[in-house]
């Protein structure tokens, strides 16, 4: 299983084009593939460990817990990680 960990608050105009890239990137994959993609959302808002870290990069994209991308997500950057972790998954 692969998690991308989506960090954003509400309100952020960034952050929502950020999760429309994810969604775009993952409504690509075949559905066998993208089932084994989880999207997990956290705010900032609602922890203050996330905020104090991340306050002035988001949106932030964690894949597997790594960083990704923030302020801008790339579709095919995304696309190539992603593609990436599941041909590590047996």
């Amino acid at each position: 299983m692969t998690t991308i960990t989506l960090i954003r608050k509400d309100g952020c105009h960034l952050c929502d084009v950020a999760r429309g890239v994810v969604d775009q990137v993952l409504a690509e994959f075949p559905e066998d593939e993208a089932e084994r993609i989880e999207l997990v959302e956290s705010s900032i808002e609602d922890d203050p460990e996330l905020h104090a870290r991340w306050w002035e990069k988001i949106p932030v994209v964690l894949i597997d817990g790594h960083l990704h991308a923030h302020w801008r997500v790339n579709p095919e950057r995304l696309r190539a990680a992603l593609t990436d972790a599941e041909e590590l998954v047996p």
